[in-house]
C-alpha cells in the first residue's frame, strides 16, 4: 500500500531515535523494509510517537503566534499569519488558515496502523518477559486510543458545527485504517452527527483509561515516572471531561434545541435538552475530581512553563515538552530585549483581570483609577500574563516603557507593540541579558495541553448551568460557587467574596463570572478562540491598546484606544469551512451554516 511506504520512510526512525543506538543492524534508513518495521520494537513503536510528535505542539505554533492573536485577548504584527488573517475572517473552502483536516486523517491512518500491526506477536517489546512484553502493549494500545481520542477531538473542535439546515454535525468517523480503494469511494465517508462524534471520543477515551495507569509514577520502568509525558489515565479522563463540556455548549445544539438569532445572541428553546447535557458534563467533571490527584485546587505556577527542570508538574496532566531553547523568548520579548514582540496582549485583556477585592475595575469599588490604571492591585495572574508601562523586565534593572521616544515604543523599532502590552507568560525573564548576542542562555519549556484546573472549571460551568451558582448536584459536595471562590482565591489572591456573591443571583450573571475567570486563568493557552465560539459570544469585539505619552509635567498619560478591528459580524464565523478539496471528492459532505 502506498501510504504505509509513506510512513515507513517518513517517520519510522524519527519516532524511535531513543533507543536506535541499541539495534545489532546498522542498516541505513532505506535500506529497512515493511517487514522490518513490524518485528522490530523500536521503529514499531516510531509509528505511534510519530503521532505524539503532530499532535503535541508548540503553544504559539501558528507561525509563531498564540492563537489568542486571532481573539480579542490579543494580536499579532505579523499581518501574513495564520491567526492575523484568522482574526481579520480570511475563511474560505480553499483557504481555512486554522485548517488540520488532512493532517489529523494523517494520524488516524498512522495510529490504525500501529493497531493493526504494532501489537502482535510479531513484534516483541520485552524479549526475555512475555509478561512485561504484555504490559508494554496494553500501555500502548491505551496511548493509542487516547490519540484516536484527541485526534478525533481536534477535527471536532475545528469542524463540528451546525449546517444550514439547522443540524449539528461533526467529522467522517474512521475506526479502522483506510485501504486505497475505500479512500476512491469518499462517499461512504459522510460527516457524523456532533453527537455521534462525542460518543466516539468519549468511548476511545474510557478505553484509554482502562489501559493506562492514573499517572506514571515511581521506577517501574513500564509504568513509572521515566514515561512522564506521555498519555495517562488522568489524561483520557480530562480529556473526556473537555469532550463533554463541548458537547453541551449552546453553539453546538441544533435549531430545535438553541436558537441562533444573531451575533453573541441565542434562544435556548429546549431546556430539558440542554439541562441533560449539561448535567452529564458536571456529574462526569465531578466523579473525574474524586480521582487520586484531582481533590484539590492549585494555582499554576508559571515558572513551570518555562523552567520546569525534568520533575513532573502536578497541575500539567498531558502536556509538550517544548524543548531547552530560547526560541519563544526570540519570538516575544520586547525588541529592545532583542525578541521580536509577535503575539502582544490587548488591552481588552487587561482590563478583564479584576482588582484584588475582587471588583471589575468598571466598577467604582474596585479603587481602579484610569489616569492611573497600574497602581491599582490586581488579581495575581495580571502580573503573570502581561508587562505593561512602567513594570520592571523581569530581573533586568530596567522599566517597560512605551512612551514615544521609549526604549519599547515604536520609535525605537519597527517590531514594538502596538497594544502597549508584551507578553508574560511562558516566557524566561528571571534571567538577565536572556537574549543578548554571545551571552543567549537556554530555558527548559513547556506547553501544558490538558490541566488539572480545567477540569474544576468544567465541573463549574457545568454546575452552574445545571444547578445554578449555589446548587448542589447528586453526590456533589461542591457547587459552582465554591470553585470559582477556591479558584480566585489561590490563583487570583482573592479573599473578599463581596463581587462573587453578587454574581451568584442567578445563572446568566454567573457564566459571565465563570467566562472571565476562564479567560484569564488559561489566556495563552489557546482556548479563548474556541470557548468564544462555544459560548455565541461576540467575535468582532474592537480591538484595544494602551497609548501611553509624557506630560510636560513628567507624568504619564494614558488613553485607552482602538488599534484593530475584527470584522466577523456574520453567524458563519462562529463554525470553520470544510476544505474545498473534500467537499470536491465527496459532494455528499454538508458544509457547516454560511459557507
Amino acid at each position: 500500500m502506498k501510504y504505509v511506504k509513506y510512513v515507513f520512510m517518513a517517520v519510522m526512525l524519527a519516532g524511535a531515535a531513543s533507543s536506535c543506538s541499541e539495534m545489532l543492524d546498522t542498516k541505513l534508513t532505506n535500506e529497512w523494509s515493511e517487514s522490518d518495521t513490524w518485528s522490530n520494537p523500536d521503529m514499531a513503536q516510531g509509528v505511534l510517537l510519530s503521532v505524539y510528535r503532530d499532535v503535541m505542539t508548540a503553544p504559539d505554533a501558528w507561525d509563531g503566534n498564540f492563537l489568542d492573536a486571532a481573539t480579542d485577548n490579543a494580536l499579532t504584527r505579523n499581518f501574513d499569519s495564520k491567526v492575523y488573517r484568522a482574526g481579520q475572517g480570511v475563511f474560505s473552502y480553499s483557504t481555512n488558515p486554522l485548517g488540520n483536516w488532512s493532517d489529523c486523517y494523517d494520524c488516524f491512518q498512522r495510529i490504525h496502523l500501529f493497531l493493526d500491526r504494532g501489537l502482535t506477536d510479531q513484534v516483541r517489546y520485552s524479549i526475555s518477559n512475555e509478561e512485561d512484553d504484555a504490559k508494554i502493549k496494553q500501555r500502548l494500545k491505551g496511548e493509542a486510543m487516547f490519540l484516536r481520542a484527541w485526534v478525533g477531538f481536534e477535527l471536532l473542535q475545528t469542524y463540528g458545527g451546525r449546517t444550514d439546515d439547522g443540524q449539528v454535525l461533526g467529522y467522517p468517523i474512521v475506526t479502522a485504517f483506510v485501504s486505497d480503494q475505500e479512500a476512491s469511494h469518499p462517499e461512504n465517508f459522510p460527516r457524523d452527527t456532533y453527537e455521534k462524534c462525542v460518543e466516539q471520543i468519549v468511548e476511545d477515551c474510557e478505553a484509554a483509561m482502562e489501559l493506562l495507569p492514573l499517572n506514571y509514577t515511581g521506577g517501574d520502568a513500564i509504568l513509572g515516572d521515566n514515561l512522564f509525558g506521555r498519555a495517562s489515565g488522568l489524561a483520557a479522563a480530562a480529556l473526556k471531561s473537555r469532550v463533554l463540556l463541548y458537547a453541551a455548549s449552546p453553539a453546538y445544539q441544533p435549531d430545535n434545541v438553541v436558537r441562533l438569532n444573531g451575533m453573541g445572541d441565542y434562544t435556548v428553546v429546549d431546556q430539558a435538552a440542554c439541562q441533560a447535557k449539561w448535567e452529564r458534563a458536571a456529574l462526569y467533571a465531578w466523579e473525574v475530581l474524586q480521582l487520586e490527584g484531582m481533590q484539590s485546587y492549585a494555582a499554576l505556577n508559571p515558572k513551570e512553563l518555562y523552567d520546569g527542570g525534568d520533575s513532573q508538574s502536578t497541575e500539567f496532566l498531558f502536556r509538550t515538552f517544548v524543548g531547552r531553547n530560547h526560541a519563544i523568548e526570540e519570538r516575544h520579548y520586547p525588541p529592545f530585549y532583542y525578541g521580536n514582540a509577535q503575539t502582544v496582549p490587548s488591552h481588552n485583556l487587561a482590563a478583564a483581570f479584576p482588582a484584588q477585592n475582587g471588583y471589575p475595575i468598571d466598577d467604582p469599588r474596585s479603587l481602579y483609577d484610569p489616569s492611573d490604571p497600574y497602581a491599582c492591585v490586581r488579581d495575581a495572574r495580571f502580573d503573570v500574563n502581561l508587562y505593561y508601562q512602567g513594570r520592571k523586565f523581569g530581573s533586568n534593572e530596567s522599566y517597560i516603557d512605551v512612551t514615544p521616544g521609549g526604549k519599547d515604543s515604536e520609535d525605537f523599532s519597527e517590531k514594538a507593540s502596538r497594544s502597549g502590552y508584551y507578553l508574560a507568560k511562558f516566557i524566561n525573564t528571571d534571567l538577565s541579558n536572556f537574549l543578548k548576542p554571545l551571552e543567549q542562555q537556554d530555558s527548559r519549556h513547556y506547553y501544558p495541553m490538558l490541566r488539572k484546573g480545567e477540569v474544576w472549571f468544567n465541573f463549574a460551568e457545568a454546575s452552574n448551568e445545571a444547578w445554578g451558582p449555589r446548587g448542589l448536584g447528586p453526590e456533589c459536595t461542591m457547587s459552582a460557587y465554591d470553585v470559582i471562590r477556591t479558584i480566585r482565591e489561590k490563583s487570583g489572591g482573592i479573599t473578599d467574596e463581596g463581587y462573587l456573591g453578587e454574581t451568584a443571583v442567578s445563572t446568566e450573571r454567573f457564566r459571565a463570572m465563570i467566562q472571565n475567570e476562564r479567560r484569564i486563568e488559561f489566556a495563552f493557552e489557546n482556548q479563548r478562540f474556541w470557548d468564544l465560539r462555544r459560548w455565541l459570544l461576540p467575535l468582532d469585539e474592537p480591538i484595544r491598546g494602551m497609548k501611553v505619552t509624557r506630560g510636560a509635567d513628567g507624568n504619564d498619560d494614558f488613553e485607552v484606544q482602538i488599534i484593530e478591528e475584527r470584522p466577523l459580524h456574520d453567524l458563519r464565523y462562529y463554525y470553520l469551512p470544510l476544505p474545498e478539496a473534500e467537499l470536491r471528492k465527496n459532494p455528499g459532505l454538508k458544509n457547516n451554516l454560511g459557507w
